[in-house]
């Protein structure tokens, strides 16, 4: 009878420094294995273990033994040191995730790199292009300046030739002039003596 009682002292003792806690995440620390027990202490039997990095349920602890409460992956419930459970995922858990992040940085960078090489090989062959339009373009405008160059200079030349072409016909027309001034006037002066007079004695006649 006296050891009923006992017993039952004792499960309420456990159940009164036992804390619920809402169902939370936890991850098993970086041991090769941890050992799951039946009840909140070093004294109950071992019911399994659990890997390393394994997430597990938090059910509840008990602040006097410093166990937890835990279910696993396979549904199991167990207790197992406080110790032994973290909030954030083990090492073994996060490296091939830091590894898998580390490699999609990578390929990241590799296909920014990538993308920035093809841009700027593109920009060179834009700016070739274009450095090739604006030496064509000057080489266009300096052979128009030596064309229009050697344009204006015919047209002075032709201005030159036409003055002269002017003043020759004007020289021409003077001449001509003069020589039908001077023909006539020689007409005038010799015309009086080739036509011969008529005498008074003949007009007197007639």
């Amino acid at each position: 009878m006296k050891k009923t009682h006992l017993i039952s002292l004792t499960l309420l003792s456990v159940s009164i420094a036992t804390s619920v806690y809402a169902e939370e995440k936890r991850y098993v620390s970086d041991e090769l294995t941890t050992w799951l027990r039946s009840g909140p202490g070093n004294q109950y039997r071992l019911t399994g273990t659990v890997n390393a990095g394994e997430q597990v349920t938090l059910l509840q602890t008990n602040e006097n033994t410093h166990y937890a409460q835990v279910r696993d992956a396979n549904g199991r419930i167990a207790w197992i040191p406080l110790s032994q459970i973290s909030k954030d995922p083990s090492l073994r858990t996060r490296v091939p995730q830091l590894e898998q992040q580390v490699k999609d940085l990578s390929d990241k960078l590799t296909n920014i790199d990538s993308s920035w090489k093809q841009r700027t090989a593109d920009m060179q062959k834009k700016v070739a292009t274009s450095d090739s339009i604006i030496s064509s373009l000057k080489n266009e405008n300096t052979q128009l300046r030596q064309q229009l160059i050697i344009a204006q200079k015919r047209v002075s030349a032709a201005n030159v030739q036409l003055d002269e072409k002017q003043r020759a016909i004007i020289m021409q027309w003077f001449m001509y002039g003069g020589g039908v001034a001077g023909i006539g006037l020689l007409l005038g002066l010799l015309l009086p003596h080739m036509i011969p007079r008529r005498k008074k004695s003949d007009r007197w006649m007639s």
